[in-house]
């Protein structure tokens, strides 16, 4: 990790903040992405500065870029997600933050950008909390979504990573990810395209992976499904992940799989965190490769029982059906099973602090 620099926070006024009364009804029904609350984080970097400089807390404002900008040409940008819950007492809290940190830093290397020290990267979401904790949605449910990106803002056209860039926190009120909360969802297998092959960014989160997602994903809304699955680019064979959330597999004598981290997969915080908790509920859990014929043929056959995909925004959501081009199956009944269901209230509550945490996964603002 880099050194932290020593950076103090410009505060700048807001000149017109959104009314208590326009905020209320903003968040009484949110949704997902798409109300945003007054304020972001920006940091500037610069290679001739010596690095990290200008932290500044001020209104959310469209940012100024230069056509010739390095992302708009080369494609150099990351981001992260993650939530922030209000407890029972008041207080605001984060899951496992310094893990998305790690990921942010994974990723920059990865697309050759600056890493960003996780002091600042943590200390970014209080200075944003401090000032736009009252948007947080009362609905149940409701949390504030956190959005850290960097991008490379240099404005030069030549192929080489960039020696100037931003890094920008923005913050959503949000509801359920899926509209009918945690009903169990159908998902369509893509056959003609791939998200991640081995060598390239899959385990970085980087805007070019979701891009690449967004075609197959409409092919699976025009045939009714919520999201769509991805098979690995070699062999077109074995599973890798939804085009934003990982994938477990619960078998009839309780045992678990989920695909290994190859290079293809991000990395999930929730994925890890199931892991987690799976094994300490004594069941078996193994990273290893599982083939789209062989989750038919389990799901046909009785042995596999759920199916769970698993993201921050989503958190855990039961997969019912599995369609593609030559192939429909259903698993279990179509519903969200009894380890899924556990598995959610339990995360779900040691985020929201309504159930121990014993890892100290937790971190109080």
């Amino acid at each position: 990790m880099a050194d932290a620099p020593a950076l103090d926070f410009q505060a700048i006024p807001h000149p017109a903040p959104v009314p208590g009364e326009t905020r209320r009804q903003a968040i009484a029904d949110p949704g997902f992405g798409t109300v945003f609350t007054d304020h972001m984080v920006v940091l500037d970097y610069d290679e001739a500065k010596g690095g990290w400089h200008s932290a500044r807390l001020g209104p959310r404002e469209a940012i100024a870029l230069d056509p010739a900008a390095a992302v708009l040409h080369y494609a150099q940008e990351i981001f992260e997600g993650l939530k922030a819950y209000r407890h029972d007492d008041g207080s605001l809290a984060l899951f496992r933050p310094e893990q998305n940190a790690r990921r942010f830093n994974a990723s920059a290397r990865r697309m050759a950008m600056p890493e960003l020290p996780e002091e600042l990267f943590i200390e970014s979401i209080r200075q944003l909390m401090a000032v736009d904790r009252d948007w947080m949605p009362d609905a149940e449910g409701g949390s504030l979504y956190l959005r850290p990106f960097m991008f490379a803002s240099e404005a030069f056209l030549g192929v080489r990573p960039a020696k100037q860039y931003k890094f920008v926190l923005i913050c959503s009120p949000v509801g359920a990810y899926f509209k009918g909360g945690a009903k169990a969802v159908k998902i369509w297998v893509s056959s003609d395209y791939v998200r991640a092959a081995p060598g390239g960014t899959g385990a970085a989160k980087t805007g070019g992976n979701y891009a690449a997602s967004l075609v197959p994903q409409a092919q699976g809304i025009a045939n009714g499904c919520d999201q769509v699955v991805f098979l690995d680019a070699v062999e077109k064979k074995w599973i890798e992940e939804l085009g934003g959330m990982n994938l477990f597999f619960v078998m009839d004598d309780g045992s678990v799989v989920t695909p290994p981290l190859t290079g293809t997969i991000l990395p999930g915080i929730t994925r890890d965190s199931l892991i987690h908790l799976l094994r300490e509920e004594g069941l078996d859990v193994r990273e290893e490769p599982y083939s789209i014929d062989q989750w038919e043929s389990d799901a046909t056959s009785g042995r596999l029982v759920e199916t769970l995909a698993c993201g921050t925004a989503a958190v855990v959501t039961p997969v019912g059906r599995v369609v593609g081009e030559d192939r429909d199956f259903t698993i279990g009944s179509g519903s969200a099973g009894q380890i899924t269901t556990k598995l959610r209230e339990r995360l779900v509550g040691i985020q929201r602090g309504t159930v121990a945490d014993p890892a100290d996964w937790v971190m109080r603002l």
